[in-house]
């Protein structure tokens, strides 16, 4: 986790050039809880865009605030989870620990709301691309991971376990064979020498 040292003097965001942005949100509140000896740039809720790496979540806030920049490393966010309350905006939650020479010590909760929505979205694609990279697996492209809503609101159907149900062949009178009776319709035969009890109705 770094502190002020992914933004550039005019309120750009600066990343590594092997890193590429995989998603970005705008319009979200990034806020910290449980922390002690809060420092003044973690005070109060910083408002900006959220910025997806293969490696890592970037906020970058607006105006002017003590907080220009935060980087949190996937390897330094634990506890993380998308929440979805019934009367406010989805957000994204979790604990980040402090590294060495990062600006701060320690660690804290945070809570990344999503005032315009796009937080389930995010959230799947931070948390697959995280496993993947606590797994050693290179991130190509966003397109891997990104969620596309389907146009008319309703995706493909599943494919069949079998492939697609074929007719049978039509007999050459032009009509299908009759077809196989389903399950047991009618009582089985009791063997031989055995007698079946009557049945009492009412």
């Amino acid at each position: 986790m770094a502190l002020n040292r992914n933004h550039s003097q005019a309120g750009g965001l600066v990343i590594d050039n092997s890193e590429s942005i995989l998603k970005e949100c705008k319009d979200v509140e990034l806020s910290f809880s449980d922390m002690a000896n809060k420092p003044e740039a973690f005070k109060h809720t910083k408002k900006g865009m959220l910025y997806l790496t293969p490696y890592r979540m970037i906020f970058l806030s607006k105006g002017k605030d003590p907080m220009q920049s935060f980087m949190m490393p996937f390897y330094l966010v634990k506890g993380c989870s998308i929440e979805q309350p019934v009367f406010s905006a989805n957000y994204i939650k979790g604990t980040i620990h402090a590294k060495p020479g990062g600006g701060w010590e320690g660690q804290a909760s945070f809570k990344l709301t999503f005032n315009s929505g796009g937080a389930i979205e995010f959230g799947q694609v931070m948390f697959k691309v995280a496993t993947n990279a606590s797994r050693g697996i290179p991130t190509q492209n966003a397109a891997a991971y990104a969620y596309t809503p389907a146009a008319n609101g309703y995706g493909p159907p599943p494919p069949t376990v079998n492939g697609p149900y074929l007719y049978p062949a039509p007999q050459t009178n032009g009509y299908f064979a009759p077809p196989q009776p389903m399950g047991y319709p009618y009582a089985p035969v009791p063997p031989e020498g055995k007698e079946v009890p009557p049945i009492v109705l009412g």
